[in-house]
């Protein structure tokens, strides 16, 4: 397969894994772009220099491209910005936060930048700072994403009519058959977070694993929008947010309730009732824990056998 994505990342299929806090370390960057596609270390949730050992072992794993996601929303982003550069990394995607703020100064390094937007206002300005190229990624997904709940099949379209740059779908897409659908309605390429969630190489603990394969349609929700919206999955944490809500609560009312760490309590450690569980719709979808390999070469089978069917209608 050969298009944009492929040519601007040297890679051979033109799916990107989500750079997950918690869940995206080096095994499974490594195991993604070792099977053909771009495989990213999340940096959002390590310390700097956790994430320089994640990026050295990761090197010494494949010698094939990968990259760093970062949001910049990150305390210690020069930092970590100073590592990625030091350590010889070629490509980055930024999110949550203006993506002129280091842009150029990437690009000045030589890196590829990606910007993660969930709007067409936010693509136009990802576009006019200079990045390479962007992922759109609708409300379907998990973790972080836009206020106005767009989503992916029609954020897509809408993007793609006012850019020049490439761009990437993501939000709900976890098949075959969601990257073709994708790529029809104008992406170039996908990025698919969930389902890397749940494999082998995934640092998430095992009983996050189990809990997204248990996951059925309407088992997550979209919230906290007042302090950034995540959606998550349905448990006691969740239950007890909605019963905030029933209390008009202040944004410091919110804060006390979220706490510190309740992504590593849940995803991370494992602790199914009072940790935030972060992921997308599409979990409903997903029924095994396999390793990344076999994911992306089921997804590359799918998505070549459903356009042979269709080119012969």
């Amino acid at each position: 397969m050969n298009n944009k994505i492929t040519k601007l990342f040297n890679i051979q299929y033109p799916i990107v894994q989500g750079g997950m806090i918690w869940v995206s370390g080096w095994r499974l960057a490594s195991a993604v772009s070792n099977a053909g596609g771009l495989g990213l270390i999340g940096a959002g949730s390590m310390y700097p220099e956790v994430l320089r050992e994640h990026i050295q072992k990761c090197k010494k794993a494949t010698d094939k491209p990968f990259g760093v996601n970062v949001p910049m929303l990150y305390p210690q982003i020069e930092e970590i910005i100073n590592i990625i550069i030091e350590e010889g990394v070629k490509i980055v995607f930024t999110s949550a936060g203006n993506p002129k703020t280091w842009t150029s100064f990437l690009k000045e390094n030589n890196i590829t930048v990606v910007h993660v937007v969930s709007s067409v206002k936010f693509a136009l300005k990802a576009e006019a700072a200079g990045v390479d190229a962007v992922v759109c990624e609708g409300f379907e997904a998990g973790g972080h994403n836009g206020r106005e709940e767009t989503t992916t099949f029609t954020l897509i379209p809408m993007v793609k009519q006012q850019v020049q740059i490439p761009v990437i779908a993501a939000g709900g897409i976890g098949s075959g058959r969601g990257m073709l659908a994708a790529m029809v309605l104008g992406a170039d390429g996908v990025q698919i977070g969930s389902r890397f969630a749940a494999t082998v190489e995934s640092s998430a603990h095992q009983n996050f694993k189990n809990t997204i394969v248990d996951v059925k349609d309407g088992g997550t929700h979209l919230t906290l929008k007042e302090l950034a919206p995540v959606r998550l999955v349905k448990n006691k944490f969740y239950q007890e947010v909605q019963e905030l809500y029933q209390q008009n609560p202040s944004i410091e009312q919110i804060k006390e309730l979220l706490g510190r760490a309740r992504a590593k309590k849940g995803m991370f450690e494992g602790d199914l009732e009072n940790g935030e569980l972060e992921i997308g719709q599409i979990a409903g979808l997903i029924n095994e824990i396999k390793p990344a390999k076999a994911v992306l070469e089921e997804i590359i089978e799918e998505f070549n056998t459903v356009k042979a069917f269709i080119h012969k209608l």
